[in-house]
């Protein structure tokens, strides 16, 4: 995996231009520690940082053709590049072996509609120094970012990671506070938005042309298929098995050892069980272990080691220090963000990478197969919903009521009935769905009272007609939480570690098979990943079908019981949030009492304020307004 970055800038001396680009491919460098490069042509400036995993002797980047007309740089893998190296070898004389020089020579010869032809991750910046056109793409799901800004009418910066595109622009960043609104209400930014007013994040599955003077334009290469499948039940089993397979024997690929993340889930499991019979040695798998039982899932990931026979290594998670959380959000996300699951993934990360430089992971199959435990909850829901007032609020007062125990909530029934309370009188008054909320609506305009009327439109579904709420709650999880939250989180923890992760769960004919398919086949009212389980039972022991879902949570609860309690208060008296200063007392006070777990709602708050902290001091020029 890599880091680029793109500057075109006429106003900028030749010096000040590969300076900066020069500053931003450093910033880069754990994207890429095996190589750094940059080259130029005319006030274009280009520059890359690589890590090595297919042809390692000769793919370099940036890659510039012999007449110095065209230039590409490139983050990811692209799994069919073989078969598009041979369908442009006719017209084309490849002077490397990897995925980098197919993309170049695509693109030259057959424009951007190429980009619709490849299978895999990707963020591309490519030149053409002669008719002065850029062309900025990201894969459909978005799984590599790519960020930019405009500037008048000839200048544009794009880079890898916001810290990089902070060194090219050399400008003033201004907070959005509609996406500050969003931050605090989803815990995550809509596609296509950053914390910043001027900087944009290229939408998943788009392609964007621009030349100097020019406004740019857009053209989206994929959108979620959501035709309905004709096939038999039966027949949707055996290729539902062929195409996963498929899709897990493409992403081995590779120069170098391919490892895997396994936490003992069913997902990261069966991507295990079928990386097995496509590798010749014993795969290394890794997992985090935590010192809180109700946390800790990594007896399941020792017994499907031992099933496997992989050879395993877990490492134990402790509490960070606030440095640590720090340097994430300065040096690798450079925008608040709230999944506190980052802290083990690039824990985890960092064990991999010190063993093997590739890891495939499970990440999708809970927005394909109909995993989440929300999609139960609306299910019943829909029922809940029908009964009389006179029935429901008793019930609401008394869950509310009782004290919330501090476990993960896979293992609470108690805590699952408050979230559900609190989910059922969200649905009272708004019935769509964007991202799960981080805050009820009554608590959200008690604690953020300026931005109550502030936050940008979700993104709408393309094709939404005749959607049932559970297809279209996969549909806004597949569009917005799996790129602005998963996918963000598993890219910038492993770059952290300079390590590559493939999820084959995203294979785009696997994502058009699982949205083809009736919402009844994948859950019912007690449980989901149904057409899954039917097609791969015997690939997994019965106790791992079994389990309760639970992800990769972490006690945040006990941090804010204590010290870190204190320290948000601290921060919040320096003005570092745009909360009400009673309305913080009052969360923090009912977590501390034990009456809600609000641990997840402080971090959110403890890191906003951390990168409210850090771009105020460091950033020359920084303003909120």
């Amino acid at each position: 995996m890599c880091g680029l970055a793109f500057l075109h800038d006429p106003t900028r001396p030749s010096a000040s231009g590969q300076q900066a680009i020069n500053t931003a491919v450093q910033k880069l460098k754990h994207r890429g520690p095996d190589e750094q490069n940059t080259t130029h042509a005319g006030h274009a400036f280009l520059g890359h940082a690589r890590l090595s995993i297919v042809d390692v002797a000769t793919s370099h980047q940036p890659l510039v053709t012999p007449d110095q007309r065209y230039h590409l740089v490139f983050n990811g893998e692209i799994y069919n590049f073989q078969s598009l190296r041979s369908r442009l070898e006719p017209k084309w004389a490849f002077r490397t072996q990897g995925d980098t020089e197919v993309i170049l020579a695509g693109l030259i010869l057959e424009g951007s509609d190429f980009l619709g032809l490849m299978e895999g991750m990707w963020a591309i910046a490519f030149w053409d120094s002669l008719s002065e056109t850029l062309i900025l793409s990201r894969d459909p799901l978005g799984k590599k970012p790519l960020f930019y800004q405009i500037a008048g009418h000839s200048t544009l910066w794009a880079a890898s990671e916001l810290p990089a595109l902070k060194a090219l622009a050399d400008g003033r960043w201004q907070e959005d506070l509609n996406s500050t609104a969003d931050y605090f209400r989803y815990g995550l930014l809509m596609p296509g938005k950053t914390i910043y007013k001027e900087v944009q994040e290229l939408l998943p599955g788009t392609t964007m042309e621009w030349r100097p003077g020019e406004a740019p334009a857009f053209r989206r290469h994929w959108l979620l298929p959501l035709s309905r499948t004709s096939l038999s039940r039966h027949e949707t089993l055996e290729q539902l098995q062929q195409t996963l397979e498929n899709a897990v024997r493409k992403r081995l690929i590779a120069d170098v050892e391919i490892g895997a993340f396994l936490s003992g889930g069913v997902d990261s499991s069966l991507i295990v069980a079928l990386m097995k019979p496509h590798l010749k040695t014993r795969i290394k798998t890794f997992t985090i272990r935590f010192k809180e039982a109700s946390y800790d899932e990594s007896p399941f990931a020792q017994q499907m080691a031992d099933f496997l026979g992989t050879e395993h290594f877990a490492e134990t998670f402790n509490q960070v220090t606030a440095e640590g959380i720090e340097s994430l959000i300065t040096n690798h996300l450079g925008q608040p963000f709230a999944d506190a699951s980052i802290l083990p993934t690039t824990l985890v990360s960092g064990v991999a990478a010190s063993h093997v430089k590739v890891a495939l992971s499970g990440d999708g199959g809970d927005e394909l197969f109909c995993g989440y435990q929300r999609y139960q909850a609306r299910v019943i829901l829909n029922w809940y919903s029908r009964l009389p007032k006179a029935l429901r609020l008793p019930f609401e007062k008394l869950i509310q009521y009782l004290p919330e125990p501090t476990v993960h909530h896979s293992r609470s029934y108690l805590k699952k009935a408050k979230l559900f309370v609190d989910a059922a009188q969200q649905y009272a008054t708004d019935m769509t769905y964007f991202a799960p909320r981080m805050f009820t609506s009554e608590r959200f305009d008690a604690c953020f009272p300026d931005l109550r009327n502030l936050g940008h439109p979700a993104s709408e579904l393309p094709q939404e007609t005749g959607l049932n709420d559970l297809k279209r709650m996969m549909a806004k999880d597949m569009l917005i939480y799996l790129p602005q939250d998963i996918l963000q989180k598993v890219d910038r923890a492993s770059m952290a570690r300079s390590l590559e992760v493939r999820s084959p769960f995203l294979d785009t004919e696997l994502i058009k098979l699982a949205f083809s398919l009736p919402s009844g086949w994948h859950r019912n009212l007690f449980g989901g990943k149904r057409m899954l389980r039917s097609a791969f039972l015997k690939q997994l022991p019965e106790n791992i079908w079994n389990r309760n879902k639970q992800g990769f949570g972490i006690p945040l609860h006990h941090w804010f019981k204590g010290e870190l309690g204190d320290v948000l208060i601290e921060q919040n008296a320096q003005g570092t949030l745009p909360l009400d200063q009673k309305a913080l007392y009052a969360l923090i006070k009912e977590h501390r009492s034990g009456q809600r777990d609000y641990g997840l709602q402080l971090w959110t708050l403890y890191c906003y304020s951390l990168w409210k902290k850090s771009h105020t001091h460091h950033a020359s020029g920084f303003n909120h307004s």
